[in-house]
């Protein structure tokens, strides 16, 4: 991975995974053994990187997205749904596995469990070299290999942009990987498995926030912690919101606002995705977050 000095620049890069969504609405999530009836279907565009891409797009962010999709229907459909937002696909890769899959159950409270299927996701930055455009913050999660992330920060350093994790599907990360990451974005259930703010903080992260679904949302650095306050609404369907969060959150970062204040707008657009059905469908423009704050 190396930066590339003659690329456009950009306000946010994502490095990350596309998919395709199969969503099942239930009553209820299926517990182990059981078979139940759905009482809907639908297929979305999907994928933590695509989904954060179209919400930093809506954001009024200039935004690329670097990843790997198949030679398929499905990969250029989702290829074909980036370019409709105006995110630059010029380091969208087409590749000869298949194009990642997501299968998503959705209950009546709006919860979901959630399966994925790497495919062609699994080759971003390892058996395709991949260049990194320059730009004011890189945006990278988890359903990528682990060393693509390493040498995409690496890179990011390089070209001085500020380096933002969402460690989802969460995971243990290597320490090399933390170093790197100036803010890292994870929920309760990942802080925990990533053992905590003070580990994140011991190897090197500057500043951790942590979305907290319906309560808000913190923002930490080593010298101090501060709460962020929910955004009240009526949810019917979860899937998104934190891909929603997070596309706001670089998006205010790129254009110069303090973490804390960029998660006061977040938190708005997080809450707002989930008064909608499905990822994509959810993310909303920033014109929607402006008029939803001003009735604050």
């Amino acid at each position: 991975m190396t930066g590339a000095s003659n690329t456009p620049y950009f306000d946010v890069v994502v490095v990350g995974s596309a998919n395709l969504d199969l969503v099942a609405s239930l009553e209820s999530l299926p517990k182990p053994g059981e078979t139940l009836i759905a009482n809907g279907y639908a297929e979305h565009a999907g994928g933590k990187g695509l989904n954060q891409a179209v919400a930093c797009a809506r954001m009024g962010a200039r935004t690329a997205f670097v990843g790997c999709v198949g030679s398929d229907d499905a990969g250029v459909m989702l290829r074909a749904i980036l370019e409709k937002e105006g995110i630059d696909t010029s380091h969208l890769v087409s590749v000869s596995a298949p194009t990642g899959r997501a299968f998503i159950n959705v209950d009546k409270h709006g919860e979901n469990a959630i399966v994925v299927i790497a495919g062609a996701n699994a080759f971003v930055g390892t058996e395709i070299q991949l260049q990194l455009p320059t730009s004011r913050v890189v945006l990278a999660q988890l359903e990528i290999p682990l060393e693509t992330v390493l040498s995409v920060f690496e890179s990011a350093r390089r070209n001085g942009s500020v380096t933002v994790l969402n460690p989802a599907p969460a995971s243990r990360l290597q320490p090399e990987i933390l170093a790197l990451t100036d803010i890292i974005v994870p929920n309760e259930t990942e802080s925990e498995v990533l053992g905590g703010t003070s580990v994140l903080f011991g190897h090197g992260v500057a500043t951790v926030v942590t979305t907290l679904g319906a309560h808000g949302a913190t923002v930490e650095t080593p010298s101090s912690t501060n709460h962020v306050d929910p955004f009240a609404v009526t949810p019917v369907d979860t899937v998104g919101a934190g891909d929603a969060f997070i596309g706001a959150l670089c998006s205010e970062i790129a254009r110069g606002r303090a973490v804390l204040d960029a998660a006061k707008v977040a938190a708005v657009g997080g809450a707002l995705a989930t008064t909608v059905h499905g990822a994509v469908p959810s993310l909303p423009t920033l014109q929607q977050v402006q008029q939803a704050m001003s009735k604050q």
